[in-house]
């Protein structure tokens, strides 16, 4: 069992189908991205599969859909997501830009603007909730891409800062919680720099997360910068992020991540192959709040 998250960005991801299901906070995680075709941008064998090929690999924990990347600009006011190949298949949605893809609900997004005020951020809360949350009499009128699929989670990966985010962080997280059906989770990916630029709002104290992926790549703190057998670390600061776990987070059980290229064309910097990566792991595990790796 896995755990799917739908990612937002400027970044949003959805956790989808039964994904987030397989999380587990008290132990370590292995969290994928699927929805870019992002191997190089590959063809033939290398494209990216259909979303049920990697559910049935048991070496994924949790994978985060991306991404829905407009919140507020769609056609309609309609969210829109994006899923590179996968979307060939996908219809749309009359008089929206958002894609009707049945086939990948069947098998279980960054952000493009600001919330103009807190009332939006509340509503566009609710459409997603409605969008990709749990089917109800009060969703026949909404436009659901995934049919009767249900997220178990979001994740807000967000570059840019995005006004009024917290409204909408809180408005899903009670959503989340008033729905004792299954576990959802809500997460987030901020980059390694603390206090992280996009987020740093969100993450302290007013919105309660399960985990954050902390991307420790194309920055200056890095998992290139980690220093093997140093007693202090001087750049790679996971922790920093650990005590943040402890002392800022509103969720004081959250988890953090490890977020690293999954290979040598994914990100910028940060690219470590296994043999250098398993002692940054190794150091990650000493602390208390590490929940595993994000790929």
């Amino acid at each position: 069992m896995f755990s799917s998250i739908l990612t937002t960005a400027t970044a949003f991801a959805l956790l989808l189908g039964s994904a987030y299901g397989a999380f587990n906070g008290s132990v370590n995680n292995n969290a994928v991205y699927w929805g870019q075709n992002s191997y190089g941008q590959g063809t033939g064998d290398l494209a990216q599969k259909p979303l049920a090929s990697y559910c049935a690999d048991t070496n994924f924990d949790v994978i985060l859909m991306a991404f829905l990347y407009q919140m507020t600009t769609g056609h309609g006011g309609e969210p829109v997501i994006n899923l590179a190949n996968q979307g060939n298949n996908c219809t749309l949605f009359n008089g929206t830009q958002l894609m009707n893809c049945p086939q990948i609900g069947e098998t279980s997004q960054p952000a493009s603007n600001s919330f103009t005020t807190a009332d939006q951020a509340t509503s566009m809360a609710n459409l997603i909730w409605a969008t990709f949350g749990p089917v109800s009499s009060t969703t026949s009128a909404v436009d659901r891409p995934f049919g009767s699929a249900v997220v178990d989670g979001f994740n807000f990966d967000f570059e840019n800062t995005v006004n009024n985010m917290i409204s909408f962080g809180q408005t899903l997280r009670s959503l989340m919680d008033a729905d004792t059906s299954k576990k959802y989770y809500l997460t987030a990916a901020p980059q390694c720099p603390y206090p992280d630029a996009a987020d740093g709002v969100m993450l302290n104290n007013t919105v309660s997360f399960d985990a954050v992926f902390v991307q420790y790549y194309n920055n200056f703190c890095g998992i290139q910068s980690y220093v093997a057998n140093a007693t202090t670390q001087n750049n790679f600061n996971f922790d920093v992020w650990d005590t943040w776990a402890k002392t800022e987070s509103k969720n004081s059980n959250v988890k953090v991540l490890l977020g690293v290229p999954a290979g040598p064309s994914a990100a910028g910097s940060g690219y470590l192959p296994t043999s250098q990566l398993t002692p940054v792991i190794q150091y990650c595990q000493t602390f208390p709040s590490f929940g595993g790796v994000m790929m």
